[in-house]
């Protein structure tokens, strides 16, 4: 009986297409092709770049992601100031490799070269989508590795429903490098299938490297995801050994360990970054939570876990199939129901997301959860397509699921129409007979089906986006013109060009071009946000997201020579060089206005006070208001402000030239003013400029200065004093949160390296060793007589 069971898929099942294209091969291809014309189909619906005229510039995707992959174009083009280890063009000079390791690693970013950089959006697109499919084929693999050979369309529509499930339609696709994870599950649970045989040692190491380095963060829950697999895997087949395990173990710290220059540092970076916001995780209800397993749903703190119509039909329906052994059926349904529960639970939600609930989205281990779905549905078709009793409770369990979530607001009156089509589709062609040509019209309801769920749901979630999310202008001829004329100011190094405001999104100098302190990461250095706030600067993200601070006396500081205002660049030649040299003595002390401390960086007075409220005439006025959120007006001039700590931080702002004895300005909320007497500064830079470097070069790596004859004193650099840096062979000091060390016989020379990259490096290289000794002991085996 258990082998006829085996057998009975090859025999019960047809081939359900014509012989002509009947081919495995062909599986991958099919998923990948519906998984492409559900996403494309859907935007082409919402009317979304690039198929209307609405944009896809929301959230992280234009903050973050746009603009590294511009960066990227730009590093590969030979075109970025820096390199792999520092990036001089935003935050004034920050550590590159961990941002490298956050958002660019994946093994599909590179291709953003392959488009024109103004194109720079469609090749984000592009690569989302393309994401999107190689994910649907790489779970149709796995079903085909893992199932009978006679079902192969039934796999392409299982790959393709996993690689459209809710969490990759709505989340997925503004975050694209959480697509990667999406990709290593099931290629994770395929090495899980190579250890568990004993088989592909170096491809399994190697395979696991190459995910957790495209994107560490998803991979870590992939790798959670596919060692709970592993283990139902070995249980099932009785093949449960500590060997096995103890392989599984070694094959996975082995591939991280060869990722570990890249990773080492990503961590380490973490750690250096000014901290975000921490939140206690609040579970999402009941119903809420059943509802995202419906189309055609929208809601940012719940699990988009919609995966199609026919996965939780053929999963439920493995419950109740009698041609299946009872340990599948209740140790795959134990599994799928143990995943979601964990997703609501506090301790294993940490653990999901290694032990830190996350800053937006608290459910982003979601896909891990669909994959599992889609092999429990998968299990069942091993065994045949479901008799009429466990098709009767399969339907049942998702009317079940269905009706629980009736009373969750997210349901719209679309999500239980297609809800219903679907599910009316799918039982139909479980229930057409099984010869002939009925075959084709199985496939056709199926896929049609996903199709149209998985369709309506993009577009229903482009346009929710739209509404619920911050948006951004896209890229446009004004971005073009703008960074036409960044580019034709451009200085550097003798000067830095600022990208300006109003910005476009959090990573201007990355996105436009120029030098300047315009910076967005989960990486962004704690001294640099705690710097830039002691010197009049604004943020949003909760320190994060770091604005350029337009000032005369931060632009002199830091050798801002242009600078993008009110609708052209704006040159000055009021700027001091990036090494400067102060007396020796200790670095200045911050406090809390703005004012005062740019006078200790700067070592001179050029701040007035206001009399009676009002600026000298002549000065130029500037209000600190970090909480004011409103309009502030001196005369005819407005300027707006918004602020408000933690989440946002009004900028030190200029109200104009007070041209008018006594002229008081109107204010949105307390503040405090300052009266920057020109002058001053111009005779401020003047005397520092007479101790300033003569040459400086900059690398990839660090900086080179050369200072006039005799010189005594601490030389400044003008960027933040992150670790890492070293300077003429010591660690170096920081002053007043930059850069700085003794000088000595004249010059300074500077080199960084992100901490953690040694470490990294060392790691990797003893992994290859492991690696190596694994290969060799195999080869032996192999050799040895029996």
């Amino acid at each position: 009986m258990p082998n006829a069971t085996r057998s009975q898929p090859r025999t019960v099942l047809p081939a359900a297409l014509p012989a002509g294209i009947r081919s495995p091969a062909l599986a991958p291809a099919l998923a990948s092709l519906l998984a492409v014309l559900a996403v494309c189909g859907g935007d082409a619906v919402a009317r979304v770049f690039p198929f209307g005229s609405r944009h896809r510039a929301v959230n992280d995707l234009a903050n973050q992601f746009v603009p590294f992959h511009a960066h990227l174009w730009d590093l590969l083009r030979g075109r970025a100031d820096g390199g792999l280890l520092l990036d001089w063009q935003a935050g004034w000079g920050t550590s590159f490799l961990p941002d490298y390791g956050t958002y660019l690693s994946s093994p599909f970013a590179p291709l953003v070269a392959l488009f024109p950089r103004g194109d720079i959006e469609y090749a984000v697109y592009g690569i989302t989508v393309l994401k999107t499919a190689v994910a649907a084929a790489a779970m149709t693999f796995l079903l085909r590795r893992t199932g009978p050979a006679g079902v192969w369309w039934w796999a392409s529509v299982l790959g393709a429903s996993y690689a459209l499930c809710g969490w990759s339609l709505a989340e997925g696709t503004y975050n694209p490098m959480w697509l990667d994870g999406l990709i290593a599950f099931p290629l994770l649970c395929l090495v899980g299938e190579w250890v568990r045989e004993g088989r592909r040692p170096l491809l399994g190491a190697l395979v696991v490297a190459v995910c957790w380095l495209a994107n560490f963060y998803t991979a870590y829950m992939a790798t959670l995801g596919a060692a709970l697999v592993l283990l139902v895997r070995l249980a099932l087949t009785d093949s449960f050994r500590w060997r096995t395990l103890l392989r599984a173990a070694v094959t996975t710290v082995l591939g991280i360990g060869l990722a570990a220059p890249v990773l080492v540092p990503v961590f380490l970076g973490s750690r250096h970054a000014y901290p975000g916001v921490v939140r206690d995780f609040v579970p999402a209800t009941g119903t809420d939570f059943l509802a995202r397993l419906l189309p055609v749903t929208y809601s940012f703190a719940t699990p988009a876990a919609f995966v199609g119509t026919a996965v939780p039909l053929l999963a439920g329906a493995l419950l109740f199939r009698r041609d299946a052994p009872g340990r599948e059926r209740w140790l795959w349904g134990g599994l799928c129901a143990a995943v979601a529960l964990s997703m609501q639970w506090a301790p294993t939600h940490l653990l999901w997301h290694v032990f830190a609930t996350p800053n937006g989205s608290p459910y982003r281990q979601t896909f891990v959860l669909s994959g599992i779905l889609v092999l429990a549905a998968w299990t069942g078709l091993a065994h045949g397509l479901p008799d009429r009793r466990s098709l009767l409770g399969g339907t049942a369990v998702v009317l079940a699921l269905a009706a629980g979530a009736l009373p969750s607001a997210l349901v719209t009156s679309w999500s239980l129409l297609l809800a219903g089509a679907g599910l009316a589709a799918v039982a139909g062609a479980l229930l057409l007979p099984r010869r002939g040509r009925y075959g084709l019209l199985a496939a056709l309801l199926v896929s049609g089906s996903l199709l149209g769920q998985a369709a309506a749901t993009t577009a229903y979630a482009d346009r929710e986006r739209l509404v619920r999310l911050d948006d951004y202008p896209p890229w446009g001829a004004e971005h073009e013109r703008r960074a036409a004329a960044l580019a034709a100011a451009d200085g550097w190094p003798a000067y830095r060009t600022d990208s300006g405001l109003p910005r476009v999104a959090g990573n201007d100098p990355l996105l436009l071009g120029g030098q300047g302190a315009a910076y967005y990461s989960s990486h962004t250095p704690a001294v640099l946000t705690e710097t830039l706030a002691a010197l009049g600067g604004g943020w949003t993200s909760r320190g994060r997201n770091l604005l350029s601070l337009d000032n005369p006396v931060t632009d002199a500081l830091f050798g801002v020579g242009a600078r993008w205002r009110d609708g052209e660049v704006v040159r000055t030649d009021g700027y001091l060089p990036l090494v400067t040299v102060r007396p020796s003595g200790p670095p200045p002390v911050y406090g809390t206005s703005p004012f005062r401390n740019q006078e200790l960086l700067l070592g001179a007075e050029v701040y007035e006070p206001p009399h009676a409220g009002a600026c000298r005439v002549g000065t130029e006025v500037f209000l600190w208001a970090p909480d004011a959120t409103g309009t502030a007006r001196l005369g005819d001039r407005e300027t707006h402000l918004l602020g408000g700590r933690p989440k946002r931080r009004a900028a030190l702002t200029s109200l104009g030239v007070q041209r008018v004895p006594g002229l008081k300005p109107t204010l949105p909320g307390p503040g405090e003013l300052g009266c920057l007497d020109h002058d001053r500064l111009r005779a401020a830079v003047t005397a520092l400029r007479t101790h300033a470097a003569t040459s400086i070069q900059v690398t990839s790596d660090g900086i080179r200065a050369t200072l006039p004859p005799g010189t005594t004193g601490t030389a400044v650099v003008a960027t933040p004093r992150l670790a890492g840096w070293r300077c003429n062979g010591t660690t170096p000091l920081a002053y007043g949160g930059l850069l700085a060390a003794p000088t000595r016989n004249g010059t300074l020379s500077c080199t960084f390296h992100p901490p953690g990259l040694r470490t990294g490096l060392t790691a990797g290289a003893l992994a290859a060793l492991g690696l190596l000794g694994v290969l060799v002991v195999r080869v032996r085996n192999r050799r040895a007589p029996h």
